[in-house]
This record gives structure tokens, C-alpha cells and sequence, in this order.
């Protein structure tokens, strides 16, 4: 059994089964203790019955207008405990957190190399808005993202998801 509950501070220092994994973003510690003081509600944690971290999610809401936006910061689910629709799970709590908030979509940033976070999010509903060169930084090659988006009920004419024709540089994001 699974229970799903907020992320506490004790949570960074039991999290590093999950944070292991080579396509995990690991940040340092006053990162994640800035997104449990300004965004809370965005983070959730995946446990087991043992009190172990299966897998979790970290947002934020930014944006201004029609850019006001759910942002996937992290999503990560512990090897051992893949291919149980955690990450489903976990992004449906963002959404929903997302919806509450009155955001006019949800967006997410993922490795063009990641070919099964890229057909997940595509089968939870989500398109490739555009593509970011050189937005992860690697100690031999640089790796573009795909800036990912869903639209949700605020978003009526689907406008926040119309996808640009062309690349940008990681400084031209908003």
C-alpha cells in the first residue's frame, strides 16, 4: 500500500534511493527547503509501508495572465517502484493543485533523450510546446529539453498550448 502525503523537510534526508537515478535533477538543499517555504502545496511524496520514499513531485505556480501556470520542477520515481503509475499519480496531484490555483495549464521541462518521460507525459495528455537548446548543461555535451504543456479548464481556447514554430534559448524563457 502506498500513501501519498506532503513533503516534510525530514523527507531530504531519505530521498537519495530516488534522487540516484542519472536523469533525476539533484539539487542543493536550500533549493528544496525554498520550495517547502513558498509552494507546499506542491510538493508530495510517494511512501511505503516501510517509511520508504518511493517517489515524488516538487512544483510551483508562476506566471502572470494567461501565463499563469502549474510548473513541474521534479518528478521522480525510485527504480525499484516503477512502472506502478506513480508518476501518473503524482502528476495528477500537481494538475489538480494546479486547477485549484486557477492556472491556465501545467508545463514541464524533459530531456530530448528521455524517451519514456516523454511518452508518458504525452499519454497523460501533455505536447511539446517547444524545444529549449542547451538547457541542460552536461560536463561534455549540452542536452536540449522539450517544454512540455497541458492546458487546463481555465485555458478554454487551448491557446496556451499552441506550439511555437521554432527553438529557443534558455534565457528567451519566461
Amino acid at each position: 500500500m502506498t500513501t501519498l502525503r506532503p513533503f516534510v523537510c525530514d523527507d531530504m534526508f531519505k530521498f537519495n534511493n530516488v534522487n540516484l537515478d542519472a536523469l533525476t535533477e539533484t539539487y542543493g538543499l536550500s533549493f528544496y527547503m525554498q520550495y517547502l517555504s513558498q509552494w507546499p502545496e506542491y510538493l508530495q511524496v510517494a511512501e511505503s509501508p516501510n517509511g520508504e520514499i518511493m517517489g515524488y513531485i516538487m512544483g510551483k505556480a508562476e506566471g502572470s495572465g494567461e501565463n499563469w501556470h502549474g510548473h513541474v520542477t521534479a518528478l521522480t520515481v525510485s527504480p525499484d517502484y516503477r512502472k506502478m503509475g506513480l508518476a501518473s499519480i503524482l502528476m495528477q496531484f500537481l494538475e489538480n493543485v494546479s486547477e485549484k490555483k486557477r492556472c491556465y495549464f501545467v508545463d514541464l521541462f524533459v530531456r530530448v533523450s528521455n524517451r519514456v518521460a516523454i511518452n508518458m507525459y504525452t499519454n497523460l495528455g501533455y505536447s511539446v510546446f517547444r524545444t529549449v537548446l542547451e538547457y541542460y548543461l552536461g560536463e561534455t555535451e549540452n542536452e536540449n529539453a522539450l517544454d512540455m504543456r497541458k492546458a487546463l479548464s481555465m485555458d478554454v481556447n487551448k491557446k496556451s498550448i499552441i506550439p511555437l514554430a521554432h527553438p529557443v534559448r534558455p534565457e528567451d524563457i519566461e
